[in-house]
């Protein structure tokens, strides 16, 4: 049971055995389970035309590099989080787009949610969030990012 209180009434919440899914935040003032609240993000892969180099970008002041990503906001779709993140960080138009899958990023409590891109123009006008950028080859990439990270992961997967 990873929240404490009813996010609807500010009920401190109890542990209760749910019919079907185990142990549950329950609330009691309300009447009703509260099961667990996290953040949705999309991970991009973008891809040149040719589908041969990836955009790898720097950010924060931090070294290591990394693939486009962002939260998605309330309301939004996640294909619309990833055009919308691409055009903001690096002032490029998504074309294509292949959903890679789901993973469950603990530290954040976020899940993400993993594209591929095609874009047609490869000049990026990146904005403050990104420090550095540059396109590499798909097997440089792979090479460049942490290694058992979830870019990592996409690289190896997608190619």
């Amino acid at each position: 049971m990873e929240m404490h209180y009813c996010p609807l009434c500010g009920t401190r919440l109890k542990a209760r055995e749910h019919p079907t899914d185990g142990i549950v935040a329950y609330c009691e003032r309300c009447g009703d389970y509260r099961f667990p609240l996290f953040s949705t993000a999309v991970s991009i892969v973008a891809l040149n035309p040719e589908r041969t180099r990836t955009i790898l970008i720097r950010q924060y002041g931090e070294p290591g590099e990394v693939l486009t990503a962002g939260y998605v906001d309330k309301g939004e779709t996640a294909e619309h989080a990833v055009r919308r993140e691409l055009r903001e960080e690096l002032g490029l138009e998504a074309g294509s787009l292949q959903y890679l899958g789901s993973h469950y990023y603990a530290p954040s409590e976020t899940l993400m949610l993993n594209f591929a891109v095609t874009v047609s123009e490869t000049e990026a006008h990146p904005n403050f969030e990104v420090d550095a950028w540059r396109w590499c080859p798909i097997d440089e990439a792979k090479k460049s990012v942490s290694p058992g990270g979830l870019a990592g992961e996409l690289l190896r997967d997608l190619c």
